[in-house]
């Protein structure tokens, strides 16, 4: 356990090198209300956001693009269109796929936009709130109990705790095992499992719920850190940036006696200046 924890941050370095390098160019078929924040998470990590969602010209956005990122937050029948237009020749370019299920659990629509996006594509990656990510895993039979989505946010009984951590890091792994994929599951303890390696994360700041976006934001620069490599070292690296931004934005908004808009500015800030020594250094991670 102590070897693959040395490994995988030793790999931090050079992952955020080649993503750096990379530059990688970031579809996102992302919630509108959020939009503008994920592109400038995008940018700030050093991806290159690109936000096209007409059918007409997808198939050549698709084409040059390094990673697509499918977000289902506002929903609309053209909006589904343009991600099955998307996620296909994604597939058929080998583009990985980030799916943010957003609000999975709540609606038929959203349970069947997100499960035939599973079904019928290759996600390299699935990004959600611990209880999105328990309401794919009773849709695909991996458990069966009877959580209850609340809206876009995550259900108390669901929290992340050090008590229940083993438990849903089962779950996650036997998810992603299942699908063929990386999870990543966000909470006070966040959740990354390929199958194989599962990791968990206590980084971050309880001020990151109380923006609009934090979760859209992440799911996009996860896209641009997958793009530029791996699933489970790009996902690990957005992880702990956005948590690592998450906690200096809050000190600063604490010594300066600010709030939540400020915050918001201090975490692009403190994303564009993500470094490999900081995030190796202020990590808190732990294989399960």
């Amino acid at each position: 356990m102590t070897n693959q924890k040395e490994s995988l941050l030793n790999s931090i370095n050079e992952t955020l090198s080649q993503i750096k390098e990379k530059n990688p160019l970031t579809h996102c078929i992302t919630n509108s209300v959020t939009i503008n924040d994920c592109a400038n998470a995008v940018l700030a990590i050093g991806g290159s956001p690109f936000m096209a969602e007409d059918a007409e010209e997808l198939e050549e956005v698709v084409t040059i693009a390094d990673a697509l990122v499918i977000n289902i937050g506002k929903l609309s029948k053209e909006q589904i269109n343009s991600m099955n237009v998307s996620a296909k020749v994604a597939n058929e370019t080998d583009t990985p796929i980030i799916l943010d299920p957003v609000g999975v659990g709540v609606t038929e629509l959203r349970n069947k936009t997100t499960m035939d996006l599973i079904n019928n594509y290759n996600m390299a990656a699935i990004r959600g709130n611990i209880t999105e990510i328990k309401s794919i895993a009773k849709l695909v039979g991996v458990i069966d109990e009877n959580n209850t989505a609340k809206g876009v946010d995550v259900n108390i009984d669901d929290i992340i705790t050090e008590e229940n951590l083993s438990a849903n890091g089962e779950i996650i792994r036997e998810l992603a095992e299942k699908l063929d994929t990386t999870i990543l599951a966000s909470g006070p303890i966040d959740i990354l499992s390929d199958g194989k390696t599962t990791i968990a994360i206590d980084n971050g700041d309880d001020m990151m719920p109380l923006i609009t976006g934090s979760g859209c934001m992440l799911s996009s620069i996860v896209g641009s850190c997958i793009g530029g490599s791996t699933p489970l070292e790009g996902s690990l690296v957005a992880i702990l940036a956005m948590n690592i931004a998450g906690e200096k934005a809050r000190a600063k908004v604490d010594e300066k006696d600010e709030g939540t808009g400020s915050f918001r500015a201090y975490l692009i800030d403190y994303l564009y200046k993500t470094n490999a020594e900081s995030l190796i250094n202020e990590s808190n991670i732990k294989i399960l």
